[in-house]
């Protein structure tokens, strides 16, 4: 597939112009159907589900393609410690002074998006996740792209050790304050997911449910979902069926500049065990986002080694 890279304004003013685009389908206040209506026949554009999942990796990279640790798979050049950076636990948001680790262009845009709604989604865990981490056995949990916080407060109630990764400060304060009301302690990191300082390979589960991540050369994004996971830990990725072999729209929103399941699915080596990488009928709890005829694809695999 092609991969696309930008720098310098042009490409910040491309990409922050393709986010515009991804997500207007979802801010068409909180209609659904009408959202649905305009992703089917209008844009093609991405729709998430309860949480934003922004968390897309800035379009710069570091290190070969495979082998060692870069910057793109760690998050950092440095050694990382089983202190999560730039994160708070408990119920509070970051604070500024904690700062942001990623691009300022793509915090930006989804505060914009977050700012214009008082909730942008409906408070409810997404239906995948629910299902898939029924059997499991709680642990320490990566929650990629957590928004308002429905996952993150979800997974925390279920005894999960929970850290959230977003890059909207909106959205994450909204988060903080669903938690304090539930009465559960979340870690909270602000930060796009290639440039977020995390503990390789300690999350018993790491959760990316619709994320809106974006491809680079050297597979950042998919490569720092893969070292995050833990020995024996599970990855679970879910996404729209269909949305990776739209064509390119007018609008500027192309499938071949986000990360899809197959493109994760083909990293997978003899260190990993794929039990589950299907389409199936979307799974909405009630009172929850996305009941509508868009089927999932669901990529469940764990770690051997």
């Amino acid at each position: 597939g092609r991969h696309s890279t930008f720098t310098g304004t042009r490409g910040d003013d491309r990409r922050s112009g393709r986010l515009r685009v991804v997500y207007d389908a979802l801010l068409i206040g909180l209609e659904r159907q009408r959202a649905l209506a305009v992703l089917a026949t209008d844009t093609g554009d991405i729709e998430d589900d309860d949480d934003g999942c922004s968390a897309s990796p800035r379009r710069r990279f570091a290190g070969p393609a495979s082998g060692g640790r870069d910057r793109d798979a760690m998050g950092d050049d440095g050694p990382v410690t089983d202190d999560i950076a730039a994160g708070s636990l408990a119920s509070d948001a970051p604070s500024p002074a904690d700062g942001y680790a990623g691009d300022p262009a793509v915090q930006a845009e989804w505060d914009r998006r977050y700012a214009d709604r008082e909730q942008l989604w409906s408070g409810q865990p997404n239906g995948a996740l629910v299902a898939e981490v029924a059997g499991l056995t709680p642990g320490r949990v990566l929650d990629v792209g957590c928004g308002e916080g429905a996952d993150a407060v979800w997974l925390a109630s279920a005894g999960w050790d929970v850290t959230a990764l977003e890059v909207s400060g909106v959205a994450l304060q909204r988060a903080a304050g669903h938690a304090r009301d539930a009465g559960v302690a979340v870690r909270w990191v602000h930060a796009e997911l290639a440039e977020a300082v995390l503990p390789p390979a300690s999350f018993d589960l790491v959760s990316a449910q619709y994320p809106a991540l974006l491809r680079t050369p050297y597979a950042a994004a998919e490569r720092a979902l893969l070292a995050a996971v833990a020995p024996g830990g599970v990855l679970l990725l879910v996404h729209h069926a269909g949305m990776d072999t739209r064509q390119v729209h007018d609008s500027g929103f192309d499938p071949a500049d986000y990360v899809w399941p197959p493109m994760v699915a083909a990293l997978l080596n003899e260190d990993w065990e794929v039990e589950l990488d299907e389409q199936r009928p979307r799974l909405a709890p009630d009172g929850g986002a996305g009941a509508h005829p868009i089927d999932d694809l669901v990529l469940r695999a764990r770690r051997l080694r």
